[in-house]
């Protein structure tokens, strides 16, 4: 599947489905009389657009299309922590499929309408509650991610970032946080198919498209 969406500073990005990535470079070949390539960029031969590829999660060391056309073929293994104030999310992705994984739903007061004192005492209730949703989550990082962070080749997150943030924040998972992969995916609150979404968004090859 392909996706497109613009790119702050210009152009566009779109995502590419690893089975669909050797026919997408076939077409910008066809489409531009060619191309130049230096590394991962891509430059058209008749009009000079560019192609930037991005590597999939675990993948950067693929400094070229062949690299990485070879590198998305057999798909690392992955952790995946996805988190909104009202839920966690963590597996474990082999390849293409989730082999252990943890979902867990937590209740988060809303915001009020009162003010003045009633209005502090919420947002003071909440933020407490936020810190303790990002300690069990913690828990569960540490409990289902943790143990297997020496078999990661990446750890992909998804959702809120600072919720993420305030749980990678936690020393126990400083292991976890070394393997953090810059790209934040956009995701629902969590639950499984959430999390099985996740797992194949992770995989998809991310192009950034100039004009």
């Amino acid at each position: 599947m392909v996706t497109a969406k613009p790119a702050a500073g210009g152009g566009r990005w779109v995502e590419i489905s690893p089975e669909r990535l050797r026919g997408w470079l076939d077409g910008f070949y066809g489409r531009h009389q060619g191309a130049d390539e230096a590394g991962l960029v891509l430059t058209g031969t008749s009009n000079g657009d560019r192609a930037t590829l991005h590597p999939p999660p675990g993948l950067d060391a693929a400094e070229d299309v062949d690299a990485l056309l070879r590198g998305v073929a057999a798909p690392p293994r992955i952790g995946l922590l996805l988190a909104r104030k009202g839920a966690v999310a963590a597996g474990l992705v082999d390849g293409t499929a989730i082999t252990a994984s943890k979902v867990e739903r937590f209740h988060v007061h809303g915001r009020t309408a009162a003010g003045g004192w009633s209005q502090q005492r919420y947002a003071r209730r909440r933020d407490n509650q936020s810190d303790a949703v990002a300690g069990k989550s913690a828990d569960i990082a540490e409990r289902v991610l943790l143990p297997e962070a020496g078999t990661l080749a990446a750890l992909v997150c998804g959702g809120d970032r600072g919720m993420v943030d305030a749980i990678l924040a936690d020393r126990r998972l400083a292991a976890l946080a070394a393997l953090r992969h810059p790209h934040l995916l956009e995701v629902a609150e969590p639950r499984l198919t959430v999390l099985e979404e996740a797992a194949v968004a992770a995989r998809k090859v991310r192009i950034h498209l100039v004009p």
